[in-house]
């Protein structure tokens, strides 16, 4: 049997909506969403009716059937930190999205909640797969140098994990069994160490970390943020710069990806000069990572919208295929990532988790 799902991935103005057939798409569509309508809602979740309603447009255009879907799958915003897997959509899971328990305001927490309520109509299963919160750092990985504050991650974790899985099922091997460095290179750019089936490591593309991206500012020097803060003042303008000023719209003032690369190939100084340090900051990631895995790495693998580019790709290859074997997969397997999760549980291959609703880790100590 072939179980037939149905994703839902809320972004800035749209919704991505997926319907499968096993691993087979049936239905894919981008549902715009009135941005100035949106702004008249006072929060993300009660954007919910609306969204709700034109999703359900788009549905019955393409003639699909509600009653004939085995499972509901929705992005996992505002949720606090949990371990990777697929967890059922209850009343905790639930509570926490609507309100953003992560402190972080993001669409992907209509996710689950239009997911339930499709689900609740038709006495259907509803999980969320991989949560933007998916926290599986070592300890050490979580120390800083000041006591009392510990490192949080935020990668891109359902669209990496899927990528590490698809990879090894295409060799013939386990994910559980095989060490990976893997990278999503889009909008905002993530770099983690797979350690047999558990992200050990990575950067905080919410908080700053990492390579700069088209929107980050990814990691800057203390000192000279501390400066700059105190500079600048406005303190919402400051921390703007880790999720939408920074990066190439703070050198570039544009977000444009292929028309940095564009510019940075044609001759233009200051866009080569960005375009390729952050190619560079990459490579720097890569290679922090390889040493989180003591060098033992099956592979290094990148997916997200910039893997498109070729000429990142190269660079990326010349640079770190002595470490490991450099694969692309361009784009992102997001809905389909989301399908395979809950498709897994059905079929008995993995169990739901259950939403806690603690973090998944507790400080050794506090300050």
């Amino acid at each position: 049997m072939e179980y037939r799902i149905l994703t839902i991935n809320p972004g800035s103005t749209s919704t991505k909506v997926g319907c499968f057939e096993g691993e087979k798409e049936l239905f894919t569509v981008n549902v715009s969403h009135d941005a100035e309508k949106l702004k008249e809602f006072a929060t993300i979740s009660s954007q919910l009716p609306y969204r709700k309603e034109t999703i359900l447009a788009a549905l019955k255009e393409a003639d699909i059937d509600l009653a004939s879907i085995d499972a509901f799958v929705g992005r996992g915003g505002g949720l606090l930190a949990v371990e990777g897997g697929t967890y059922t959509v209850d009343e905790t899971l639930l509570d926490h999205a609507v309100r953003g328990a992560n402190g972080v305001a993001h669409p992907a927490q209509l996710g689950s909640q239009i997911a339930f309520e499709f689900a609740s109509a038709y006495g259907t299963p509803c999980f969320v797969v991989n949560p933007p919160d998916t926290d599986e750092l070592t300890i050490y990985a979580r120390m800083t140098g000041i006591r009392g504050v510990y490192r949080n991650v935020h990668l891109h974790a359902l669209n990496l994990k899927e990528t590490a899985i698809r990879h090894s099922q295409k060799n013939g091997w386990k994910y559980e069994d095989k060490n990976y460095i893997v990278c999503h290179i889009g909008g905002g750019i993530s770099i983690s160490a797979h350690q047999k089936g558990r992200m050990i490591d990575g950067n905080d593309i919410v908080g700053g970390e990492g390579p700069m991206a088209p929107t980050r500012c990814g990691a800057v020097p203390a000192a000279e943020m501390i400066r700059y803060s105190f500079a600048n003042g406005d303190k919402k303008e400051v921390s703007a710069l880790c999720t939408k000023t920074g990066g190439f719209v703070s050198h570039l003032g544009t977000s444009d990806a292929l028309d940095v690369s564009r510019r940075a190939g044609e001759g233009e100084k200051e866009a080569a000069l960005v375009w390729n340090a952050m190619i560079y900051q990459i490579i720097r990631y890569i290679g922090a990572m390889a040493g989180v895995l003591h060098g033992q790495a099956d592979g290094i693998l990148l997916g997200g919208g910039m893997v498109h580019n070729k000429e990142l790709v190269e660079q990326i290859t010349k640079n770190c295929s002595w470490i490991a074997p450099v694969t692309a997969y361009p784009g992102e397997f997001e809905l389909e990532a989301m399908a395979a999760g809950a498709i897994r549980v059905l079929k008995g291959e993995e169990k739901a988790k259950v939403y806690t609703g603690k973090p998944v880790w507790e400080p050794p100590y506090m300050a």
